[in-house]
């Protein structure tokens, strides 16, 4: 994966309403290629309404999302196609086909490429030697490239979304979007994920931006941490920066427990490859 794949994204004072309510109100930021954003905020806070903007599924009210300097509030057609195309979303519920072998499943993400007959060959589930070799090279980065032959129920909880991130990456995303991405998982498993999507992130040179729940997470895994509250950003900073002062801005105090919740033992890496 080239390095620079990823455009800067500039959200420029963004707001969302749905009717009287106000989801977003002025949100303002610049993220830098390959960055490990988490966005984080107690319940309503707009979290997956910012992530919904970004990947154009809805458009803001005010303001403007720009990648690589195209406003996104004009695609539509084609143009809004080929840039949903180039968003993967990583969802909490993994959307694989649990009876399809791993491989089969990565292999799903390169249907957005494929044209004319290798496509609908595609569909009956013909794939061709490149085709198998790109989405194999995925399950490499994501430390999963034993597993391709197994069928994907047999797998963990961890190893499925692993496989959906192999997914997306076969996708060939220019911006990667995580919606509560280890909510369903334990922390063991939560931290394989975290800790591929923030290689991912630094090695392949691809944004990742997440929501999550556990703010321990945002502090290990995160370059950046976004705190939105009330659909306001009140935190843009280092995740370094991420104190008792910092959540209680964003919480309104410091959730009881948090850090025993995601006591994060020393875990094994997942094997990544350079491409």
């Amino acid at each position: 994966m080239n390095p620079t794949t990823s455009p800067v994204v500039v959200l420029e004072r963004v707001g969302r309403r749905f009717g009287t309510q106000v989801a977003l109100d002025g949100v303002s930021a610049c993220i830098r290629p390959g960055e490990f954003v988490a966005i984080i905020g107690p319940s309503g806070a707009g979290k997956t309404t910012l992530l919904r903007c970004l990947s154009r599924a809805i458009v803001p009210t005010d303001g403007a999302i720009r990648m690589g300097g195209q406003d996104l509030r004009p695609l539509a057609g084609a143009r809004l196609r080929a840039h949903r195309a180039r968003v993967g979303v990583i969802y909490q519920q993994f959307n694989l086909v649990k009876r399809l072998r791993v491989l089969d499943n990565v292999l799903i993400g390169r249907l957005p490429h494929l044209r004319g007959w290798r496509r609908y060959a595609a569909l009956v589930g013909v794939f061709d030697r490149a085709q198998r070799g790109a989405a194999l090279s995925c399950l490499d980065h994501v430390g999963l490239l034993a597993r391709a032959w197994q069928r994907t129920d047999t797998l963990s909880g961890g190893e499925q979304q692993r496989v959906a991130i192999a997914k997306i990456l076969a996708q060939e995303p220019r911006l990667i979007l995580g919606d509560e991405p280890v909510a369903s998982l334990d922390v063991m498993n939560g931290a394989l994920v975290m800790e591929t999507l923030r290689r991912i992130a630094s090695s392949a040179g691809l944004t990742v931006v997440s929501t999550l729940h556990h703010v321990e997470y945002a502090r290990r895994y995160a370059d950046r941490v976004l705190g939105l509250r009330a659909g306001r950003l009140v935190f843009d900073g280092p995740a370094a920066r991420l104190g008792d002062d910092a959540i209680r801005e964003i919480f309104g105090s410091v959730p009881e427990g948090d850090g025993e919740d995601v006591e994060l033992a020393r875990l094994p890496e997942p094997v990544l490859v350079a491409s």
